[in-house]
């Protein structure tokens, strides 16, 4: 979740202006983490956006990655809720891409999209969550994050946050 420069933008060229929208929606994220002892440990996370938003006038998909340290302040040990804080380092990716569509008497209609760019940033990454063991090693985990993404020139606030859920299981002893 991210405002919108509300800045216009006449992409093509051609004296029409297109806002950029606010940075939002259902985004997909896969992660992986290893403690080294029960308090300290670190992992590795990918957010993305599965479908594709509009963005002055193309298609555009929006992509965090991070590096963290992780810490529980209560050991996990056969605990049904564990706190979990991240704090780490990584970017973020924004791909943009032209659709255009074609029509033609003989073949009708069709439609192709191109990749055209990408901006890379930097971002700083805090997250904190609560693991709650619902059976054995599987947990369910609500979670806040924070992005602060260098240079996000592309929308409103260089500040992202986001809220969502995780489903995990931890191999070996918890």
């Amino acid at each position: 979740m991210a405002s919108s420069s509300g800045v216009g933008t006449d992409t093509f060229g051609t004296g029409t202006l297109f806002y950029p929208p606010r940075l939002g929606g259902l985004f997909a994220k896969a992660g992986a983490s290893f403690m080294i002892t029960p308090h300290f440990g670190f992992g590795g996370e990918l957010s993305w956006r599965p479908s594709r938003g509009s963005y002055d006038g193309l298609d555009y998909r929006p992509m965090f990655y991070d590096f963290n340290a992780i810490w529980h302040p209560i050991a996990s040990n056969e605990r049904r809720l564990v706190p979990e804080l991240q704090a780490g380092l990584g970017g973020m990716n924004l791909r943009f891409y032209q659709t255009q569509q074609l029509c033609d008497n003989f073949a009708g209609c069709s439609s192709s999209s191109a990749f055209i760019e990408s901006s890379n940033h930097f971002q700083v990454h805090f997250g904190a969550g609560l693991k709650v063991y619902v059976y054995k090693n599987l947990y369910i985990k609500p979670q806040a994050d924070v992005h602060y993404v260098h240079n996000l020139f592309q929308f409103g606030t260089s500040w992202v946050p986001e809220v969502g859920g995780v489903i995990g299981f931890t191999f070996g002893g918890r």
